[in-house]
């Protein structure tokens, strides 16, 4: 009688197996600590349409604190300034966008971060 056993086998597997391992030795920690600085120090300006904070008491500028994977503003009216907000008499105040431009100018620069390091790690 013959054996009726079914069985399958993958080969050619270890080029990618050795690609992803290689890929947890990419410091992603470093190139977030990277990115987080670069935004950090963008936000110590004072041009809105750079990225910098806006300045009227320097009290937001001086509120911006560096964190693990972002920056924060302390100043409670810091979203009022970034995205604009209402007055008591029923006008309105634009928004300066100064952390959304951070934002903007920055991811590209991010991609490119990990799309070298990846590359970096492939070759």
């Amino acid at each position: 009688m013959a054996d009726k056993t079914f069985g399958m086998s993958i080969s050619g597997m270890e080029g990618l197996e050795k690609t992803l391992a290689g890929m947890n030795s990419i410091r992603w920690t470093a190139i977030v600590k990277k990115n987080v600085t670069e935004m950090f120090n963008r936000a110590k300006g004072t041009n809105p349409q750079e990225g910098g904070t806006p300045v009227d008491t320097d009290e937001l500028r001086k509120s911006v604190r560096k964190l693990e994977d972002g920056i924060a503003y302390s100043a409670e009216y810091a979203p009022h300034v970034n995205y604009g907000h209402r007055t008591v008499n029923g006008g309105y105040v634009q928004g300066q966008h100064f952390a959304t431009n951070n934002l903007v100018i920055q991811r590209p620069i991010y991609t490119g971060d990990l799309i070298n390091a990846i590359r970096k790690e492939m070759t």
